[in-house]
């Protein structure tokens, strides 16, 4: 009996050390699972730069004789502001048109898009094929779209300008001279505009030419009680 018992232990002991063994064979360092890398790093790091911290969205103080719901952007220095009531504004950083696309004047929001179609212009369709860049006729929305998540199209009257408030998928842009005359967003920020501003907005590009006329607006800098609300959903 005493000999039953101790071969028994004998035998459990043996299994034990076994499995030990296969499991610690099984979870060597040589054969861990490694997180996969990216097919190209040096594309990663650029998709993932992020603009500058000035760019990013904030509430400022901003002296204006603009109604509330105006949209006033100033083209030099990459800021739209979305006028929210007296002395106060959403300032959010934007790339605009490169050298010889800068434009000016007062238009309005006619059309709203979420995950927008891009159709290319012809103009720039020909224009990029001279540069040997072949364009597409249209692309579907989406993540790669250069339209981004959400567009609000610029009407003068009844007449499209082809000029766009858009998202983008490049946020390295934004603080650049870059488009051929749209106003890149963030695509979190051009989002958060999207839901506030309506058909119909006002919208005041001061730029080249001064086609916009008098505007008045000061920045005062960011109203950091307001943002502190702003930013627990006040």
């Amino acid at each position: 009996m005493a000999f039953k018992t101790f071969t028994a232990a004998a035998i459990g002991v043996a299994m034990s050390a076994f499995l030990a063994a296969g499991a610690a064979q099984a979870f060597t360092p040589t054969q861990s699972v490694q997180p996969a890398r990216a097919a190209n790093d040096v594309h990663l790091a650029a998709v993932q730069k992020q603009p500058a911290q000035k760019f990013q969205r904030r509430v400022v103080k901003l002296d204006t004789n603009e109604k509330p719901g105006t949209i006033i952007i100033d083209t030099n220095n990459k800021f739209l502001y979305l006028v929210e009531s007296k002395g106060k504004a959403t300032r959010y950083g934007i790339g605009v048109g490169r050298e010889g696309f800068g434009w000016s004047g007062v238009v309005k929001v006619q059309r709203k898009a979420e995950w927008p179609r891009w159709v290319p212009p012809k103009e720039m369709i020909a224009r990029e094929r001279k540069k040997g860049h072949i364009l597409p006729e249209f692309q579907e929305g989406g993540i790669d779209n250069p339209l981004g998540a959400r567009a609000l199209y610029l009407y003068k009257g009844k007449s499209d300008t082809g000029f766009r408030i858009h998202g983008t998928n490049q946020p390295w842009t934004i603080g650049l001279n870059m488009s051929s005359g749209c106003i890149r967003m963030m695509n979190k920020d051009v989002e958060h505009l999207y839901s506030r501003a309506s058909i119909g907005t006002k919208v005041i590009v001061v730029g080249p030419g001064n086609k916009q006329g008098k505007v008045q607006f000061a920045d005062k800098g960011v109203d950091h009680f307001r943002q502190l609300f702003a930013a627990f959903g006040g």
